[in-house]
């Protein structure tokens, strides 16, 4: 069974978990074709992301950095260094 160590609440199975995507930031003022582009397209080369997941037993939201292409989680993120300002 795939576990993720987390440094939060310990070792976990994947199955609790819920992946969401990749963290990116949105174009804030966009037309669109460059919304659409956003939403819809992804690079999807394999290598180094970070991405969103959920913890639906403990509603928890966690961003891990992982390679996908050795598909091994390296390290859960701090909230604080994805969060982006949303214009008032």
């Amino acid at each position: 069974m795939k576990v993720f160590d987390c440094p939060v609440i310990g070792r976990r199975p994947i199955t609790e978990f819920d992946y969401v995507g990749e963290v990116r930031k949105p174009p804030m003022d966009a037309d669109e074709t460059t919304w659409a582009e956003y939403v819809f397209n992804r690079n999807g080369a394999p290598g180094l992301l970070r991405e969103w997941w959920y913890h639906r037993p403990t509603g928890r939201w966690y961003v891990m950095e992982r390679d996908t292409l050795k598909d091994e989680v390296l390290r859960f993120i701090d909230l604080e260094e994805v969060r982006y300002d949303i214009p008032a």
